[in-house]
């Protein structure tokens, strides 16, 4: 049939040996996953580049589909016992008997979440139409409809509490680099002098109960040598810290690096990363994240929390069969998680719905919506009563600004808008380029002496200046500070005015000129900012748990301030300006440069991430700064505008493209005119295509076919003269129905016939009986004609989240198209590499 010149390529290869010949690499994280497995090249969810590192996958935490047990004895020795009649006598029918593991996916598939929602449908309709036989039947089904909302609150719950855990072990190990408690060494810093009768507005951060490690071990608490003995204690804690880190996910749980968003976002698109939120990654992130911020690392926990939510949605999804047992269902449940997460992190339960929604999610049916708000709220309540912050409050960052901004300084926002769009697409171009080096050179073969050589150097160059030595929350929390009256931060260093009446609104003060305290804070913070900007690029992606969160707004706050306090003294020295005139009069409090670090830290996290509506109200909730919203969206959109001009991918689609996730950007638009007669495979000089038909092959036929082939799926035509298209089969469904009738069906042996018809046919008298493989086949395969535009084909991929869509003429079998096909097909089209970008 040359003129059905095709082979079912990219689909998933069922290589049951990969594990024995991919644990040989020890790179590991987002370095290579090579060493997991070594898939052919016509896999269609082949290897993805997530941690290549040894990992059992027969011990993964998100239960395989099906056990080792029953496959490896459906696998071996069964198989000649069935053929010798020593099985069990049974005769088993697959349309009356289902198989365990039939409509299940192997790890590093693509699921089908069609098959999956028709389950879905099925199972609830058999529950309601029992429900009106008996009493039982109508509290299963009632039990049923809210299991989703007990499952949420449990999520909520358990997120809520290891984020406020995490919370305060990392507050109390970061100020353990500087220092213990003599009250109790589990007290940290502030806690120690909240007790404390001598402090002092001057120097309310200094108590005698707390003692730096100086004073500790010299009794001195200045001069050059107590200075020095902080300095090394300081360095000393920093590399234990993430030493521990990144040894500790090198040899339990190489999944836990990263901040996991560009992998939830695989996930949630319908690819299987089993163990990625398992229980031990679980475990291993909460510990290493901890550590890895309280090492001083350029690096937020914001963005790995979302990943611990995840992971606790994962865990608690298998206690309710309907979410263990349905990959589409579940993916439910983690987008709900992503809100959580990200709740947590800022206490921002809407802005952490709209995240999930804007950012992550790529199925949001409208109940999904409902029980991520829910969620959202029970896991800020839980963290508003462990009260990590000691504040009384669920916000990060909260402000009190007295005075409102003018029309006239939406110029200054804007530019740091521009500011913002500027770093982000830098902060992309080179973090990626550094990770590719990672990847391709002898860098990535020594993560351990990468991340304490990185973190040497940070604890080198962070301890001198007081702005980097601070963590990074503190460091925002001190730019985002409106000085006021009682107020010793350097920051508000201004020559105080001739009279005390010279006063703004309630505690604040007027704009008045700059003092020596402040010129060195501005000197300082623009160092801050370069080291921030340089060390952030090296620092995301290693082998640590690693958020961008509070990094890229550490860098727009530090810009943000300096803009502020320029601006500042512009209007108090031309108050009589025509720019400052009529709104801004001598003595008056006209600029606030601490809502221009608010704005500016919006511009920079909009840049890196591309996020907009879920970044503005993330913003307002973590701030309290519900009046500021328009220059928050100002700012916000110029940077995304500009940041867009450089390249359209965020950070996260970046770093799936990296690491060839196999992710069909549902933001991104196919611009192309070509067909799909034009991407499917077969092509012109490829072989044949691969098919099996309705009736007439045998089981021997069947199982070389398969074992010559690494193809996920096979089409059933009527006859190979015709190819009419009959359905679809699986080629897991197909391994394990017939590994089954061998072992269990007495007659099934090699030269059975395998038939896929509703009727048997006529057989011989002394054939053996046939094998009927009806119910494991898709009587409905999605199709299109060859000439359906491959802009349709895609959205329609989109959509219905599809795996393969074969291609038919006149209803005759052409050939099929994958998602790995438009992945490819979308990379030659923007002129690159597909080979270098995809499944490395």
């Amino acid at each position: 049939m040359s003129n059905f010149w095709t082979s079912l390529r990219g689909n998933h290869a069922a290589d049951r040996e990969r594990g024995s010949e991919g644990m040989e690499n020890p790179g590991y994280c987002s370095g290579s996953f090579d060493g997991l497995h070594h898939p052919s090249d016509d896999d269609d969810d082949e290897m993805v580049d997530i941690a290549g590192a040894t990992l059992d996958f027969s011990t993964t935490d998100d239960v395989p589909p099906l056990s080792s047990a029953v496959y490896e004895e459906s696998n071996g020795t069964s198989r000649t016992a069935g053929m010798n009649g020593n099985g069990p006598s049974r005769l088993v029918d697959p349309l009356e008997d289902p198989l365990p593991g039939v409509g299940t996916y192997e790890d590093f598939n693509t699921i089908d979440w069609v098959r999956e929602k028709s389950k879905d449908r099925d199972r609830h309709r058999e529950i309601t139409n029992k429900s009106r036989q008996s009493t039982v039947a109508l509290l299963h089904s009632i039990s049923d409809a809210f299991s989703g909302w007990l499952l949420m609150l449990l999520v909520g719950l358990m997120s809520g509490a290891l984020a406020g855990g995490i919370d305060i072990s990392a507050h109390w190990m970061t100020d353990v680099k500087g220092g213990l408690c003599l009250r109790g060494f589990w007290f940290n810093h502030e806690h120690c002098c909240w007790l404390s009768n001598e402090t002092t507005f001057q120097e309310r951060d200094r108590c005698p109960q707390w003692q730096s490690w100086a004073e500790l071990i010299t009794g001195k608490s200045e001069g050059p040598f107590a200075y020095i003995m902080n300095y090394l204690m300081y360095i000393f804690w920093a590399l234990m810290f993430s030493f521990l880190a990144v040894i500790l996910v090198r040899a339990f749980a190489p999944y836990a690096c990263g901040s996991g968003i560009p992998e939830i976002k695989t996930i949630l698109s319908g690819f299987i990363i089993r163990g990625y939120l398992g229980k031990w990654t679980l475990i291993i992130k909460t510990i290493t994240l901890v550590l890895a911020v309280s090492s001083g690392l350029s690096l937020g926990k914001e963005g790995p929390l979302v990943h611990v939510a995840c992971c606790c949605a994962n865990i608690l999804c298998h206690l309710f069969t309907k979410y263990r047992k349905n990959e589409a269902k579940r993916r439910e449940v983690l987008s709900a998680a992503a809100a959580v997460g990200v709740s947590v992190a800022f206490g921002a339960p809407i802005g952490g719905v709209l995240f999930s929604l804007e950012e992550v999610s790529y199925y949001f049916p409208l109940k999904t919506l409902w029980r991520s708000f829910f969620a959202a709220l029970v896991a800020a309540f839980t963290l508003r009563s462990i009260n990590p912050f000691g504040n009384s409050r669920l916000v990060l960052f909260y402000v009190e600004f007295h005075t409102p901004w003018h029309l006239v300084e939406l110029a200054p926002f804007i530019l740091l808008g521009i500011f913002g769009g500027l770093w982000g697409a830098l902060f992309i171009k080179a973090n990626i380029a550094w990770c590719r080096l990672r990847k391709t050179t002898c860098l990535g073969r020594y993560p351990v002496i990468e991340v304490l050589v990185v973190a040497a150097l940070t604890a080198l160059l962070a301890y001198p200046n007081s702005y980097t030595r601070m963590s990074g929350s503190e460091l925002i929390s001190e730019l985002f500070n409106d000085c006021s009256l009682l107020d010793s931060s350097q920051l508000c260093g201004y020559k105080q005015p001739a009279n005390t009446s010279d006063t703004g609104v309630d505690n604040s003060l007027a704009d008045r000129p700059a003092g020596p305290g402040l010129y060195t804070a501005l000197w300082q913070l623009a160092l801050a900012l370069v080291f921030k900007m340089m060390i952030t690029v090296i620092t995301f992606g290693m082998k640590v748990p690693s958020g961008l969160f509070i990094p890229s707004m550490a860098v727009g706050a530090i810009a943000g301030r300096l803009l502020g306090v320029g601006m500042e003294q512009l209007a108090y020295y031309n108050h009589d300006s025509v720019i400052f005139k009529g709104w801004c009069s001598q003595g008056a409090d006209c600029i606030t440069p601490g809502l221009y670090a608010m704005v500016g830290a919006a511009a920079c996290l909009g840049g890196v991430t591309r996020m907009t509506v879920s970044l503005v109200v993330i913003m307002f909730e973590l701030t309290g700064g519900l009046e500021y919203i328009v220059p928050l969206m100002a700012a916000t959109m110029t940077s995304k505008w500009v940041a867009d001009a450089f390249g359209r991918e965020g950070i996260y689609e970046a770093h799936i493209r990296l690491n060839g996730y196999p992710f069909l950007e549902p933001k991104e638009e196919f611009e192309h005119s070509s067909l799909a007669v034009d991407v499917m495979r077969p092509r012109r000089m490829d072989p044949a295509l691969a098919v099996l038909t309705q009736e007439g092959m045998t089981v021997g036929e069947v199982e070389s076919l398969v074992e010559s082939t690494h193809f996920s799926g096979f089409p059933v035509v009527v006859s190979s003269e015709s190819q009419r298209l009959v359905g679809f089969v699986l080629r897991r469904d197909l391994l394990i129905s017939i590994d089954n009738a061998r072992k269990r069906q007495d007659g099934i042996v090699s030269a059975s016939q395998v038939v896929f018809t509703e009727h048997t046919p006529l057989l011989p008298p002394d054939a053996p009986p046939p094998l009927r493989l009806r119910c494991i086949m898709d009587l409905s395969p999605f199709t299109v004609t060859d000439h359906t535009p491959m802009d349709i084909t895609v959205d329609i991929f989109r959509k219905l989240g599809l795996r393969q869509c074969l291609v038919t003429h006149n209803g005759r079998l052409l050939g099929i198209i994958t998602k790995k096909d438009i992945l490819k097909h979308m990379a030659q089209m923007a002129n690159r590499d597909p080979d270098s970008i995809l499944f490395n």
